[in-house]
């Protein structure tokens, strides 16, 4: 099997086992899409519906439904603007602000769980990596335009590659 077919073999079941495992842990009071616009709003407060949908690459409508429950469960509030009453804010309510701190401690305990099942150094490797693949670790000098140090940064990074593999493998 080649690189691509195993890594999509691997991070489906990785993917499919970690959202069953949050469902059931979440159950009853959350599920694993209200977690996430509950951490939006913990780090934008308040947020219109508006604002969600890049980071929950749904529909207006989805979001419109998944608001609606979230407020039926007591989680977040939706209150018209003061000034412009076309604009509704969402924001948490108390039991929403408990239900982020115990939902981010269930997925942090989940993922430690099978985390635990390497070194702290193949952890570290495995999280660099997948930062890299996704694009979410920034490279300064790609930032600052500097292609001749990107491309050393490249080079760097395939000699710690190599490096951390054979420490692995001498451990």
């Amino acid at each position: 099997m080649d690189n691509a077919a195993e890594f999509v073999k691997s991070w489906t079941k990785l993917t499919k086992e970690l959202n069953e495992r949050m469902e059931a842990e979440l159950a009853p009071q959350l599920t694993v899409g209200q977690l996430e616009v509950l951490e939006l709003l913990q780090i934008h407060e308040p947020m219109k519906p508006s604002d969600l949908l890049p980071h929950l690459e749904t529909s207006p409508a989805a979001i419109t439904t998944l608001l609606d429950r979230m407020e039926r469960a007591g989680l977040v509030e939706r209150n018209r603007d003061e000034a412009d009453r076309r604009i509704v804010w969402v924001t948490m309510t108390p039991l929403g602000r408990s239900e982020v701190e115990r939902g981010v401690a269930v997925r942090s305990a989940i993922v430690n769980r099978s985390l635990e099942q390497i070194s702290s150094h193949n952890r570290q490797l495995l999280v660099y990596l997948l930062s890299k693949v996704a694009g979410t670790r920034e490279q300064p000098a790609v930032l600052a335009g500097d292609k001749k140090a990107a491309a050393s940064g490249a080079e760097q990074d395939g000699a710690d590659i190599a490096e951390q593999n054979a420490q692995s493998t001498a451990s």
